[in-house]
């Protein structure tokens, strides 16, 4: 990850959006992944991410991160998302 799974302040208009529109945010992940916005907050979205992207880390961390921490664990993936797109591989 380009950004720690706590690091909602270095991007707060992610974290405002995530914070008081959770699936607004959630839909514009799964959106730029090009999935159902239903998808947007589940582990699989996550591990397919994380894979795709040569991120380590497991299937049983992106559960316990998805299921304990909904809000941080989209924040973190659009985050990488943005930078990704800033760069120009994503």
């Amino acid at each position: 990850w380009q950004t720690g799974l706590m690091d909602c302040c270095t991007d707060c208009d992610i974290f405002c959006c995530g914070m008081f529109c959770f699936p607004c945010l959630a839909c514009q992940v799964a959106g730029d992944m090009g999935e159902c916005c239903l998808c947007g907050t589940s582990v699989a979205m996550r591990t397919l991410y994380r894979t795709r992207y040569n991120i380590t880390g497991s299937i049983c961390s992106d559960f316990c991160v998805t299921m304990w921490c909904p809000v941080c664990s989209v924040c973190q993936i659009k985050r990488d998302i943005k930078r990704r797109k800033a760069l120009g591989i994503f």
